[in-house]
């Protein structure tokens, strides 16, 4: 039985991708798609960002820095750059495949007049309002949410809860989406993303599973809540801490002094104050007006 042979595409992902690759007159790394140009532009202190434009079809090097707009993230070097032109690339492909319908809705949303709307697919509709948006799921769409996560108004916030109709319904999202998605749903629901893929999150895969661990951890802890340089001290920073960093009408404030460079080097979560260490203060004040709130 004879077979037969298919040959393999050897060309590049971004040939693949219709990527075209270059540097503006300026010298900055620069890419097309179609007609969206991607640029690495500096930002200081040797860090780059992500720019954009619009229908600039001339040579990449007759363009210049000032012909970018917008700032779309920070970019480590040009191989993070690289890698986010074609990310983008992917995302922009397989989006027109999904087809998706844009249209105007006489429709009222927990967010105000619904000003669009997209149709991902029946009874799966994104609504954007002047200020924000979300997805309405018909009844039967919403009742294949699992119902740890669903929410009974059918209704999901483009902020956080999108990822939940993105992972009820994978096929109507691109690879770009559903990395976000899931990203989103290790950060917001930790315990249902374990739940799901039948595994525990370690440490510095979720940033919602990582903080309620800290604050558990520090619940008995002096958190820094507000720090500012101090004026009276110099290499001082003079924070205002409360206890687990809980904040509110009745949380009792203290006032330390830390030394500046132990304070700029403060993890994700907040400061928490050494008190074998760290001077309790009660002097002269940085704060402009500063008062101490006392528990009622």
């Amino acid at each position: 039985m004879s077979t037969t042979h298919v040959p393999e595409d050897t060309r590049s992902a971004p040939e693949i991708l219709g990527v075209e690759f270059g540097r503006t007159s300026d010298g900055f790394p620069v890419a097309r798609l179609g007609d969206l140009l991607l640029a690495m532009l500096p930002r200081g202190s040797g860090r780059w960002y992500l720019a954009s434009a619009w229908r600039l079809m001339r040579p990449f090097s007759e363009l210049k820095r000032e012909e970018f707009y917008g700032h779309d993230g920070d970019l480590a070097d040009e191989a993070a750059f690289q890698a986010r032109v074609l990310e983008t690339a992917e995302h922009r492909r397989e989006l027109a495949a999904l087809r998706r319908l844009q249209t105007r809705m006489v429709c009222s949303t927990p967010w105000g007049a619904s000003h669009l709307a997209s149709i991902y697919a029946e009874g799966i509709v994104s609504h954007m309002t002047a200020g924000h948006g979300g997805f309405r799921l018909s009844a039967e769409r919403n009742a294949r949410v699992m119902p740890a996560l669903r929410i009974d108004s059918g209704w999901y916030e483009e902020d956080d809860a999108w990822a939940i109709v993105a992972l009820t319904f994978p096929d109507l999202f691109t690879s770009y989406e559903r990395r976000l998605a899931d990203r989103t749903m290790r950060d917001k629901w930790p315990d249902e993303w374990e739940a799901i893929h039948g595994r525990t999150l370690e440490p510095g895969e979720s940033t919602g599973k990582d903080r309620r661990d800290f604050e558990r951890r520090h619940a008995d802890d002096w958190i820094v809540v507000s720090a500012i340089s101090s004026s009276h001290h110099a290499g001082m920073v003079e924070v205002v801490a409360v206890l687990g960093g809980r904040q509110g009408a009745h949380a009792i404030e203290r006032r330390f002094l830390v030394p500046t460079a132990e304070y700029q080097a403060h993890g994700r979560f907040g400061f928490v104050i050494d008190e074998g260490r760290h001077a309790a203060y009660d002097g002269p004040s940085s704060f402009l007006g500063w008062r101490p709130r006392k528990a009622s």
